[in-house]
This record gives structure tokens, C-alpha cells and sequence, in this order.
């Protein structure tokens, strides 16, 4: 097999990309993983990984795994637990593979992302990694897995995409964060304080999207910039209307740290008009507001007027119109 020659050739970089519609599982030689010279392996496809008791990948940084099968549950778990020195994994799970257990604990590792399919509901999700300073989930279920995700202290980047309407379990473990990108339209409860988060990018498609809002304004009492974006369904079944229900008490950030507000898609609804007219008002920081509509639903003129004559608590503010 060819790749046992590239590997003797004490190879840094291997990528391996087979068809998943083949008849037969391509399954990678013993070598491959006691490799000492390998930095980057990628695998992609029909690829059965049978890994076996005698596994060292002393020098792997870099693991990216899209759509392989696994021999035995605990393939992975094996693999991981001798890779001593990883520290960027990516992982995509799809509805063909057979992984019913994810389980990641890996002290070294710096980034993770992990990409789970529609229809691809876990048993067990793990992840315990004290050295992470970057996580990206994609997650196309809309039910949830049985899932503990912890020990996550240096974390400072999130990007969260998902369609369970629970995020209780994985919000815990992000509060660390100074960039989150965020796309769901669950709620996590309170007790949750985001102390260092800067940035925040919302991403939001349900029906009354600015309870979230309302919760990251409340839970973030240092955030600087924000990015809101209304995703408009096929149906425009979100162009309903919903009361916007803003905070009772002014969110701290609004008060003494945000500086940078963008609107992407803005919609012309009447909650939408009163979001924007709320943190304009209240806003003392701000330097920058720019409302980027949907010129086919929204009467550009109408909405600029209507804007612009709201009040605003920074007097440095500058409001675009795109």
C-alpha cells in the first residue's frame, strides 16, 4: 500500500481522501500509527480506523477526521490519549459513521472543532480539555446529547451553532470567552456572566429573538462590540410581530463599555425598530452604529428617519445606514 512507503519516508504531512460510496472501507496499516515523524494527518471519507493497542504519535499537532468509521467505540478515545502533543483536532461527524461515544480528553489540545450531522445523536459527548483556548460546535440535531463539557479555563474564542433548543450544558463552560459568535435559539437560564466578553456575534432565527439579546445585554457586563444578525427564514415566518421586552434595568455594558454596534439584515419590524432605538438611547460609550437592512422588506427612507431622530446617550455617535 503506498501509504506504508510514504510513511517510511518519515513524512510530516499525510492526507488521505477516499469515496464513501466505495464497497470496501479503506483501513489504514499498523505504521501509520507509531509514525514519530507525522505533524498533519488528515483523513477524509470511507477510511476505517482500526487502532491498534500499540499507538504513539509523539509528534502529531494537527488531526483532522471527516466522515471515517471507527473499528471499535473506543477508537478515538485510544488514539487521542497517545497523541502527547496535539493541539489543533477537527472533527465531523456524519450519519454514516458508527461513533456513539465522543469522548475528547486531551490536556494539550488548543483548538477544537467538532461538526455533528442531522440525524447524528450522540450517547455520550465529553470533553475535557484544560488547555483549549478555541472551540467550534456545529451541531444539526435538534434533539440533544447526554453531554459534559468542562474544564475549559484559558478559553477565549466560541463559535456555537446550534439547533437544540438546550445550551444549559455547553454555556457553563464558555463564560471564559472574549469572542463568542453564537447562532441559536435557545435560552440557558440565568447564573451565567460573561465578565470577559468583548465581542459578540448573534446570530438568531425564531420567532422572538430578543429574549437572547436581552440575556447576553444582561450577562455581559463588558462587552464592547456587538454584531446582531436577523436570519430571515424561507417561510418570513419570523417577519411576525413580538413585543420587544427589554430589560428592567439598564444592562451595564450598555452603560459604561459598548462601543461598536452592527445590525446585519435588519428587518423594519416594530421590535426591531424599538431594539435599535433602546440601545441608541442608552448606549453612553458608543462610537459606531450601522443598521444594514433588507431593502426588499424595509422602506430605507422611512426607517433612516425614524432612526435618526431617536435619541441617543453618546453624543460621539456615528450612525450608517448601508
Amino acid at each position: 500500500m503506498w501509504v506504508v512507503v510514504v510513511l517510511s519516508r518519515y513524512v510530516r504531512e499525510l492526507e488521505i481522501y477516499s469515496s464513501c460510496y466505495q464497497d470496501k472501507q479503506n483501513i489504514l496499516p499498523s505504521s501509520l500509527y507509531t509514525c514519530k515523524s507525522l505533524v498533519i494527518l488528515k483523513l477524509n471519507g470511507g477510511i476505517l480506523m482500526d487502532v491498534p493497542r500499540m499507538v504513539c504519535l509523539p509528534s502529531l499537532k494537527t488531526l483532522v477526521l471527516k466522515g471515517v468509521n471507527y473499528f471499535k467505540q473506543g477508537s478515538l478515545q485510544r488514539l487521542l490519549s497517545n497523541c502527547p502533543v496535539l493541539e489543533d483536532l477537527v472533527v465531523n461527524l456524519c450519519h454514516h459513521d458508527n461513533m456513539g461515544k465522543f469522548i475528547v480528553i486531551v490536556p494539550s489540545l488548543q483548538r477544537l472543532s467538532l461538526y455533528i450531522g442531522y440525524k447524528r445523536v450522540l450517547d455520550e459527548f465529553v470533553i475535557d480539555t484544560p488547555s483549549l483556548e478555541y472551540f467550534k460546535l456545529v451541531d444539526r440535531n435538534y434533539d440533544s446529547h447526554p453531554c459534559l463539557i468542562e474544564n475549559m479555563p484559558k478559553l477565549t474564542e466560541a463559535y456555537v451553532d446550534v439547533r437544540s433548543t438546550d445550551l444549559q450544558s455547553l454555556i457553563g463552560s464558555i463564560t471564559s470567552v472574549k469572542r463568542l459568535i453564537i447562532s441559536s435559539k435557545a435560552m440557558f437560564g440565568d447564573g451565567y456572566i460573561f465578565n470577559r466578553l468583548e465581542r459578540l456575534t448573534l446570530h438568531v432565527l425564531e420567532e422572538n429573538p430578543s429574549n437572547l439579546l436581552s440575556q447576553f445585554l444582561k450577562d455581559s457586563p463588558n462587552l464592547q462590540e456587538l454584531e446582531y444578525f436577523s436570519e430571515l427564514d424561507d417561510s418570513y415566518e419570523n417577519m411576525r410581530m413580538f413585543p420587544w421586552n427589554q430589560p428592567s434595568i439598564v444592562p451595564e455594558c450598555l452603560l459604561s463599555s459598548l462601543q461598536k454596534f452592527t445590525w446585519s439584515q435588519y428587518l423594519g419590524r416594530t421590535q426591531d425598530r424599538d431594539i435599535a432605538v433602546y440601545i441608541l438611547k442608552n448606549a453612553c460609550c458608543l462610537r459606531n452604529a450601522t443598521i444594514d437592512s433588507y431593502t426588499c422588506l424595509v422602506p430605507e427612507l422611512e426607517m433612516i428617519k425614524e432612526l435618526t431622530r431617536s435619541s441617543r446617550a453618546s453624543t460621539t455617535c456615528e450612525l450608517n445606514f448601508s
